[in-house]
């Protein structure tokens, strides 16, 4: 499917973003192979959209062609192996797991994002993360060609990746899982963790996840909330009283109110603890002229 000038306010977590000069979703491996390969051949500027969770795109869209990839959402088990495409649901993964009395994916049941944005970001909670379970990735390098990664290269780390650094796009990944807990167990670790998530974190508005990464030795959400910034609003976005580490959109919010909570956020912390908060949320396209 292709689209022109398709605003995708309607395909992120924040309900904010300009349009996409083309938007395309793809339904298999070959057709995106062949997207790439072609904006390479034709030096034309290509993005990839998993469901935008972790994502702010600028008032002004995004020039040349968007990919979306959430077409491609299969999930497999064999054995203690659990092989999820890029557009599959990480949390859709995690309950697979549970109904193959596999374990290791317990943390991602209530991440919100896709496989393909987990193994681009690395992403974790509740003391676990993607590289703890991954055993490797199917990926398009920017020339088209279809490779394979193992964990090692993938050079995982706190919310990075050879993925982000290497503009790659992540196709499939592969979980090396246990037989270690009854069906039970697993179950009641997800169950306690949906539970913290839900009375913690503000899932009635729409936002984009946690914002900052985790400073050394500290928490940006505490941080944030001994600046008193709670409640703090630009525009249609504040600084949500119920966790201090997310902003919510309240009230029709735009990406640049997004941008300049972010922004004052930043440099309120910075002032009054001397801690320099570095974003966690990816902020991309362009600002309105």
């Amino acid at each position: 499917m292709v689209k022109i000038d398709e605003p995708l306010n309607k395909y992120t977590y924040t309900k904010t973003g300009g349009p996409a000069d083309i938007y395309i979703s793809v339904g298999n491996i070959e057709d995106t192979a062949k997207v790439i390969k072609y904006a390479k051949e034709n030096n034309v500027p290509v993005t990839y959209l998993g469901n935008g969770s972790n994502i702010i795109i600028r008032d002004g869209g995004i020039r040349g062609i968007v990919v979306n990839l959430l077409k491609l959402n299969d999930i497999t088990v064999t054995d203690d192996r659990l092989v999820a495409q890029s557009g599959a649901a990480i949390i859709d993964a995690s309950e697979m797991a549970l109904q193959h009395q596999l374990s290791g994916l317990e943390f991602a049941c209530g991440i919100p994002g896709s496989v393909g944005g987990a193994v681009y970001m690395n992403a974790g909670a509740y003391g676990g993360e993607v590289k703890d379970c991954l055993s490797h990735v199917t990926a398009i390098n920017e020339f088209g060609d279809i490779i394979t990664l193992s964990l090692e290269e993938l050079q995982l780390g706190y919310r990075t990746s050879r993925v982000q650094t290497e503009h790659l796009v992540v196709i499939s990944a592969e979980f090396s899982l246990k037989k270690d807990k009854p069906y039970d167990d697993i179950k009641a670790i997800m169950d306690d963790l949906t539970e913290r998530r839900e009375s913690k974190q503000p899932l009635e508005y729409p936002s984009c996840g946690s914002v900052f990464q985790r400073p050394p030795g500290n928490f940006a959400g505490k941080l944030i909330q001994d600046s008193g910034l709670q409640g703090h609003r630009i525009g249609g976005v504040e600084v949500s009283k119920k966790h201090a580490g997310f902003m919510v959109n309240v009230d029709n919010g735009s990406a640049s109110d997004y941008e300049a909570l972010i922004d004052f956020v930043q440099a309120k912390v910075k002032e009054l603890h001397g801690v320099t908060l570095h974003r966690e949320v990816r902020i991309i396209g362009e600002k309105l002229k």
